[in-house]
């Protein structure tokens, strides 16, 4: 039987937050199982790390808005690892437009992306967590869940919103079971990626003019707040959300 924790990281092969939490998990010992929508990429990732760190990874491709595709992956953890002690929710999709000029499409694919598919994951590994007494859970949302501002995007904020609800009533009915359910919000947390998303005038002067931390986020900032509180120096900490962007929006 598997002694060491066993961890799934959705959207976990790529340059960004996924990939570095995985990575960090991996570094403390953790059995990393690597999900992603991109199975090449997924692969690759996971034959990549079991190398540098002498061990397997277990890759499974995953879209985590199939919600029958999300229960098979999690069965076949359970088939392959004996259990299930940590999920991190990063899976996410943004396209900005304004409210006014959204297509209908945007909406329904970023609400289906970031709060169906975190609450998909979640609903298939909690009864597995119950059952052993004991888990926890992280999922990745935003500063945009609290922001006023256009910069998110009106679908990708509200998902993030029901995010944060979400933590916050699935910790409360979990916590009577050793499960412990909290999320991170970063900010701007760069990858090259995000040029896709936002235009070049989003980042410039952003580190003068809004960090106050004199740089921008990077994936490892999450990776390092995700492995404190799926560990059990967070064992007191349960329903929170951390924000984590350079000073950029705190809040309370």
């Amino acid at each position: 039987m598997n002694e060491n924790k066993v961890a799934m990281v959705t959207a976990a092969a790529g340059v960004g937050i996924g990939a570095a939490v995985a990575r960090q998990l991996a570094a403390d010992g953790m059995d990393v199982v690597v999900t992603d929508a991109h199975a090449r990429r997924c692969r690759e990732y996971a034959e990549k790390w079991s190398e540098e760190f002498d061990r397997e990874f277990l890759a499974l491709p995953l879209d985590v808005t199939d919600y029958a595709a999300v229960g098979e992956v999690i069965d076949t953890v359970i088939e392959k690892r004996d259990r299930l002690d940590v999920l991190v929710n990063n899976a996410g999709w943004n396209k900005i437009e304004p409210v006014a000029e959204m297509a209908r499409e945007t909406w329904l694919r970023s609400i289906d992306v970031d709060l169906n598919g975190t609450f998909n994951c979640m609903r298939h590994a909690l009864p597995r967590m119950i059952d052993r007494n004991r888990g926890a859970i992280v999922n990745i949302s935003s500063i945009a869940a609290w922001e006023t501002s256009t910069e998110h995007g009106a679908a990708y904020s509200a998902a993030k919103a029901g995010v944060h609800a979400l933590t916050r009533v699935a910790a409360a009915e979990n916590g009577k079971h050793g499960i412990r359910v909290n999320a991170v919000a970063p900010g701007l947390i760069y990858n090259d990626f995000l040029r896709k998303i936002y235009p070049d005038e989003f980042f410039d002067g952003y580190v003068e003019n809004r960090s106050l931390v004199g740089r921008l986020g990077q994936p490892q900032d999450i990776a390092d707040i995700v492995s404190f509180l799926v560990s059990d120096k967070a064992g007191y900490i349960n329903g929170e959300v951390y924000g984590v962007s350079g000073g950029v929006y705190p809040h309370a």
